[in-house]
């Protein structure tokens, strides 16, 4: 009896102390986070919707922009001899370009508001010509368009860029070889597929007789995407379009 009385003390000791191991290893360690992998390749899918920032500078007197993206190929071939020959002549091969930052009322728009600024020096011309790549066509944006956004020209034109940062062009329209014909629907989807955040509400494609001319993206006054009802009225309704190759490389 004495030695079964010995060994059952013996077990009673040996279950506590394991219960005491227990215990501290899940009191004094501290848990453990797994960190989060790095992701090594390129993310396949949209872009991830660009943020509105505060240091964007803000106008005032218009309700939202209108950034104008233009596919500067059928530009040039629609307009022929008359197309301006620092974008058509110079054998670049320009793919999308900005036609222009629209401030924009609900209803309408301002146009060619006074401004003791009227001209772009050379310098701020040199500056755009990566995203738009003729003087005349600044010079023309800022006089119609940018006297109205309640910013000095350096903050226009500033705005202008990040504006277009804000944007992915979708990875088939960056360079075209070879005539591409498609359904307005078609590049409305490519872009909304590109650009997260981005809905139909937002962006209308443009069109002439036969080609695609453009698509138009609606911003509020700190770049973040926003409906449009009146831009997207004015959208093509051709069934078809024609998107021309680039010129040069």
């Amino acid at each position: 009896m004495r030695r079964l009385s010995l060994l059952l003390a013996a077990f009673l000791l040996g279950a506590l102390a394991l219960s005491g191991c227990d215990d501290q290893s899940s009191s004094s360690q501290p848990s453990q986070t797994l960190p989060t992998p790095t992701a090594t390749m390129p993310s396949q899918g949209p872009a991830a919707p660009a943020s509105p920032t505060a240091d964007v500078p803000q106008g005032k007197g218009f309700d939202f922009y209108v950034l104008a993206l233009s596919w500067s190929p059928s530009y040039c071939e629609a307009e022929g001899d008359n197309a301006n020959r620092q974008q058509c002549g110079s054998g670049r091969p320009y793919a999308f370009i900005v036609h222009g930052l629209w401030p924009q009322y609900e209803r309408g728009f301002p146009a060619d508001c006074r401004t003791s600024d009227p001209d772009v020096d050379q310098d701020t011309l040199r500056a755009l010509y990566d995203i738009m790549p003729a003087a005349g066509l600044i010079r023309h944006q800022w006089r119609k368009h940018g006297t109205c956004s309640g910013l000095s020209q350096e903050d226009y034109f500033r705005v202008l860029r990040q504006a277009r940062e804000t944007i992915v062009i979708p990875e088939e329209f960056r360079r075209l070889d070879s005539y591409r014909t498609l359904s307005p629907r078609d590049a409305e989807q490519a872009f909304l597929k590109a650009n997260a955040g981005l809905s139909e509400t937002d962006l209308a494609v443009t069109c002439d007789r036969r080609f695609l001319r453009g698509v138009r993206i609606c911003m509020d006054t700190r770049l973040g995407f926003r409906s449009c009802p009146e831009v997207d009225r004015r959208a093509c309704r051709a069934a078809k379009v024609v998107m021309p190759p680039l010129r040069g490389g």
